[in-house]
């Protein structure tokens, strides 16, 4: 599926013995989930040593309500709205901190919830322990993490995510010598020592200077894409323990950094960006907030990832498959393939990244012999980039996506590059036909 970049079972098989061999491994239950992710987690360790890592996990809901007449009843369970069905996936997205070019992933869980999926009322969810909440996905990714991140020798691990995984539990649980978190503030929470909470606290600390951010497109809440630009500020706090948490299981405090961003002036109607950063990193002049809001701004690569998986790329929601079993499988190979279309978009300007981090040495040599007729015939259409590089790769792939190739149009995204990955392995099947290199099967 990785050489195929597909997650469409007729796209990728050659004849209609391997379409069925494909879905015999996806149905098969000696085939586990444990195992998929294990193969990821291991590709993960062969990229971060000596590297400091940031370790970026999300959850993501499957929507199959479209396929809810032949789904087998087996495994069924709701999404978040408790009516559509479906499953989550949590996975962890590790980025080299230099310069955010993403690495592999470190972990996966995945899981449904009932179809008479109680609410939080019900559950009597605040009273709950930590291990019997859905919020405990946070704790075990970062386990799972550092365990696959220390076999590969990262030099340090930056665990980061939004508002969901503003705990107590893991600001005292996580950090260690080699691990630190970033996340953002969900909850004003009290403070040791001070008046006020923590975000009237922050909001009263003087400015050390402002940043430009680029803010990307959400069409999922009408917005459109701006730079903007932000009033930092940063303050040490101690933050309090809270009452439903033991003193026997968890410390009186905790001391943290806090960074806020404001936006200065937006758009009219637009609601500005305002970020309340809680991190074990020291902050304590401008550049060492500046490096966390950076690092936070790359936590978007992860929704990037998202995005790829379902309807802009591979559009997984689609597949044709009955069991939850078998996909909740194709869901983890699938994270393989939409991790080789991020690099690629990532590293699509970046001549010093390696073709191999994408493509096998037989497929560059195809790409080498389809490049002469991608290219055009004015200096502005040919290839820039050294040949055998990412962005080398990259260009070639998005001519064969529709990319018209001149610098000036907008470079190409998620769309044109899964359907140029679609074209090349149509290609690449007949090139290797052509030469002899390929073996078919009755």
């Amino acid at each position: 599926m990785e050489k195929h970049q597909s997650v469409s079972i007729r796209q990728i098989s050659r004849n209609r013995a391997e379409q069925v061999g494909y879905y015999r491994f996806l149905s098969n239950e000696n085939v586990t989930i444990g195992e998929l992710v294990g193969s990821l987690s291991d590709h993960c360790v062969s990229q971060v040593e000596d590297k400091h890592i940031l370790a970026i996990s999300d959850s993501s809901e499957i929507n199959l309500q479209s396929h809810v007449g032949r789904l087998k009843a087996e495994g069924l369970g709701v999404v978040g709205n408790n009516t559509d069905v479906g499953f989550y996936i949590h996975p962890t997205l590790v980025l080299d901190a230099e310069n955010g070019f993403p690495l592999g992933l470190s972990t996966v869980q995945l899981w449904t919830r009932e179809i008479d999926h109680a609410d939080k009322h019900e559950r009597n969810y605040k009273k709950l322990p930590i291990e019997e909440k859905e919020s405990y996905k946070w704790l075990r990714s970062a386990d799972e993490t550092q365990r696959c991140l220390s076999i590969g020798n990262a030099k340090m691990v930056t665990h980061i995510a939004d508002r969901e995984s503003d705990m107590y539990e893991e600001f005292t649980t996580v950090p260690n010598r080699k691990n630190h978190v970033l996340v953002r503030a969900r909850i004003d929470r009290r403070l040791i020592g001070k008046t006020q909470s923590l975000y009237a606290y922050l909001n009263q600390q003087p400015s050390e200077g402002t940043y430009t951010v680029d803010v990307p497109a959400d069409s999922r809440i009408g917005r459109t894409a701006r730079e903007a630009l932000l009033i930092v500020r940063c303050a040490l706090v101690k933050i309090q323990r809270p009452e439903k948490l033991s003193a026997k299981d968890y410390p009186p405090s905790v001391t943290l950094y806090a960074v806020e961003a404001v936006e200065v002036n937006p758009p009219a109607g637009t609601e500005p960006i305002h970020w309340r950063l809680l991190t074990t990193h020291q902050v304590v002049c401008l550049e060492q907030a500046l490096q966390i809001i950076r690092w936070y701004t790359w936590r978007w690569r992860i929704e990037q990832l998202f995005a790829i998986l379902k309807t802009a790329g591979l559009n997984l929601e689609a597949t044709q498959l009955e069991s939850i079993a078998a996909i909740k499988r194709l869901s983890v190979l699938a994270l393989s393939v939409a991790v080789r279309i991020l690099q690629m978009i990532q590293g699509r300007d970046n001549p010093e990244l390696s073709a191999n981090l994408a493509f096998s040495d037989e497929q560059q040599q195809c790409l080498s012999t389809l490049a002469p007729t991608v290219e055009g015939h004015t200096p502005r259409q040919q290839n820039p980039y050294p040949p055998h590089s990412l962005p080398w790769a990259t260009w070639i792939i998005a001519r064969l996506g529709g990319w018209s190739g001149y610098k000036s149009q907008k470079p190409p995204g998620i769309t044109t590059l899964t359907r140029g990955l679609k074209q090349f392995e149509s290609t690449f099947f007949g090139w290797k036909l052509a030469l002899g290199l390929l073996v078919c099967t009755p």
